[in-house]
């Protein structure tokens, strides 16, 4: 079973980009700026894309909004690169989100983070289980930031859906991740660093392959330099890109992650690539702000 998902496998163990949802003036889908963004992604280099993540203000989008981030990302993408679309919600919603995904054409769905605020150990077994068993011909990622989950959960998960073949791992915890991950089996699925580049040296010396951005968005060749580094075991190198946007991160991280998409939004607004605009509970950043981020995006080779 493992050999039938290979392909998946391996566009996982990537720069797996998040790309955000721009919005138009009227404060709808920007459909045509949508479509140049990944199109600017797959130019750059970027192999694997993730409509419907939290970089693309998943929770903000209404139902008829995700299908269409869906519709359009398969429709410029698919060609070039894997899609992992994110699904999430409610259980029948979660499920209809990926069976569309599966008639489009898409290869992985990653599932969210259940937000319910009472999360057993069990009930995420079933609840991920009810969605893997619905689309058994889609490799399943579940984006893991509970701290409290052990990695035998997952086990037990994949046990019974063979479907399961990557994490997006997001706890800020690199010895957790280690000890989850040789719990759950090291070797039995692809780990992906779900906390981007400032995470991505102490995950991969862990046993990560992978790692999420949103940053590249921004600038692609950053985050390709960092995996490359990476892959061929160059961590002074890694870190030397780890440096380069440090500050950036800093910035997305600040007050809980309040601005982490806006920070995003807020450097491709200053290249002149989409509107600054984010929908609540996220905000734009005030003009006071804006300098420092249009700096380093300035600095950055784009």
């Amino acid at each position: 079973m493992t050999a039938r998902f290979e392909a998946q496998r391996t566009a996982l163990a990537d720069v797996v980009a998040i790309p955000v949802t721009p919005f138009a003036e009227d404060g709808g889908v920007d459909q045509d700026t949508h479509r140049a963004l990944l199109r600017r992604l797959l130019d750059g280099g970027v192999r694997i894309v993730t409509p419907n993540g939290n970089t693309g203000e998943f929770y903000a989008l209404t139902p008829q909004e995700r299908q269409l981030v869906t519709e359009l990302t398969i429709d410029e993408a698919a060609d070039r690169a894997a899609i992992l679309v994110g699904v999430g919600h409610d259980v029948p919603t979660a499920i209809a989100s990926a069976r569309h995904a599966r008639d489009l054409g898409a290869q992985m769905v990653m599932v969210h983070q259940p937000v319910h605020p009472y999360v057993s150990q069990g009930g995420w077994v079933d609840y991920h289980r009810a969605i893997a068993e619905a689309v058994p011909d889609l490799g399943v990622v579940p984006y893991i930031r509970n701290a409290q989950l052990p990695g035998v959960r997952l086990a037990e998960l994949a046990d019974d859906c063979p479907n399961v073949i990557g994490v997006k791992y997001a706890v800020p915890d690199a010895a957790r991740f280690a000890g989850f991950a040789r719990d759950a089996g090291l070797e039995r699925f692809v780990w992906v660093a779900g906390l981007a580049e400032p995470y991505a040296p102490s995950y991969f010396s862990a046993g990560a392959t992978g790692f999420t951005s949103g940053l590249v968005n921004v600038a692609p060749s950053v985050s390709l330099n960092m995996i490359e580094a990476l892959r061929s075991g160059d961590y002074p190198g890694a870190m030397k890109v780890w440096e380069q946007i440090r500050r950036f991160e800093e910035l997305r991280a600040a007050n809980g992650s309040a601005n982490n998409v806006t920070i995003v939004k807020e450097a491709l607004a200053s290249l002149g690539l989409c509107r600054r605009e984010v929908r609540p509970p996220s905000r734009s950043l005030p003009e006071s702000e804006r300098a420092e981020v249009a700096a380093i995006a300035a600095g950055w080779s784009v």
